[in-house]
């Protein structure tokens, strides 16, 4: 069965008594009974599958795992109320029993670097930073570290850098460090970082997966070799996602590979006529030719599906003059968050990378006149005349 498919049937149509739910109904239970105690407690042993206390598992949130384990080529999965809470367990697991030593992408989202030096800090663990897109200076890092666990981003945000993840997977693996992707940006219709060589794989649900801008959560996919502790971990301290979201996420998979070829192919018109605006400064794209990891993104992604995000900076312009212009917007969402339908907009030194210093900022090329733009699934026309008049008025 191919991804597009899977995204719609996976997961559904489970058996419940006599009859079989044509979608995973929303199962509110905080606990559940069996016939006989045996069952229960081959349940309790996770020798028989089956929910049997809500931290451990629901049925509404197993479907959801079972489909994003499947799209990611994972050994199970496990949903999570946030995707920030799937990024600090993937960390918490990848450390045990390892030196708690850190290497992380020198570009990642602002709350990650946040909570590597504010929250694993204070508790003992060192964190590094390196280009992930220069692997002499990366691999030397991670050597000079005694990494216990690297983290990078699939595409970086906000400048939307592709590190050749295959190639770092590969770094990795010679140094017995268990690596951990965010593939939130790409999804797995556009890159399965498992299938690649690494060891964990984390989203935010609230983004491209539910797609609605109606969701908080995220879901992290292991490899056989972290699963189990993994799981364990997740059902001592149970960062688990709730079943409406569980629900929610999983209706809004169902149209994934839709959404996405939509907003891939805006994305690259939106980034064309942006380019070719005298008051827009750079663009970044994915799917730019002349981009720094263009050989990267033609070697690791579909045709054609180079992505749905957008970063561009107006020229001359400092904060007061993006603010008018992100005011002027009509049409496109003017809020924080990415993947949903409708086109967002999010200024970063606000919002993503607003917990960094302005140094920090500069030094990463996250100046005070970058935008990100989340194309969405709307007519391209509107959101580029959209972004024409808010230019020009």
């Amino acid at each position: 069965m191919k991804i597009e498919s899977k995204t719609v049937h996976w997961g559904d149509r489970r058996k419940a008594g006599g009859f079989t739910p044509v979608t995973t109904p929303i199962y509110t239970a905080a606990s559940y009974i069996y016939d006989s105690m045996e069952q229960l407690d081959r349940v309790f042993a996770l020798e028989e599958s089956g929910p049997s206390y809500a931290r451990y598992d629901n049925p509404t949130r197993s479907a959801l795992e079972e489909v994003v384990r499947e799209l990611e080529s994972g050994a199970g999965a496990i949903a999570c109320a946030s995707g920030m809470a799937a990024i600090y367990t993937a960390v918490l697991v990848a450390l045990m029993d390892r030196p708690k030593r850190v290497l992380a992408a020198n570009m990642m989202y602002g709350a990650t670097t946040s909570m590597l030096v504010n929250v694993f800090g204070p508790l003992g663990v060192e964190t590094a930073q390196a280009d992930p897109c220069d692997l002499t200076a990366f691999e030397a890092a991670l050597t000079e570290a005694k990494t216990g666990a690297v983290i990078v981003e699939t595409i970086a945000n906000p400048l939307l850098r592709v590190p050749a993840m295959d190639k770092i997977a590969a770094i990795c693996q010679r140094a017995d460090v268990p690596l951990i992707v965010d593939n939130t940006f790409a999804t797995p219709l556009l890159v399965r970082p498992l299938e690649l060589g690494a060891s964990i794989v984390c989203h935010s649900a609230t983004k491209y997966l539910s797609g609605h801008g109606d969701v908080l959560g995220g879901v992290i996919v292991a490899n056989q070799a972290n699963f189990d502790a993994l799981r364990t971990v997740c059902r001592t301290i149970g960062p688990v996602m709730g079943p409406f979201e569980s629900y929610l996420t999983l209706r809004g998979i169902k149209t994934l590979a839709l959404r996405v070829e939509r907003q891939c192919a805006n994305a690259c018109k939106v980034a064309q006529w942006l380019a070719a605006q005298p008051r827009v400064e750079r663009v970044y794209f994915t799917g730019d030719p002349a981009h720094p990891d263009a050989a990267t993104v033609m070697s690791l992604f579909p045709k054609n599906l180079t992505g749905g995000l957008v970063s561009f900076e107006l020229k001359d312009a400092g904060r007061t003059e993006v603010f008018r212009f992100m005011e002027k917007l009509k049409m496109v969402v003017r809020a924080t968050s990415l993947g949903d339908v409708h086109t967002l907009i999010m200024y970063p030194v606000m919002g993503s990378h607003r917990d960094l210093s302005p140094k920090h900022r500069e030094r990463l090329g996250i100046r005070d006149n970058l935008m990100r733009l989340s194309v969405g699934i709307e007519a391209v026309e509107d959101i580029i005349a959209d972004l024409d008049q808010a230019l020009n008025i």
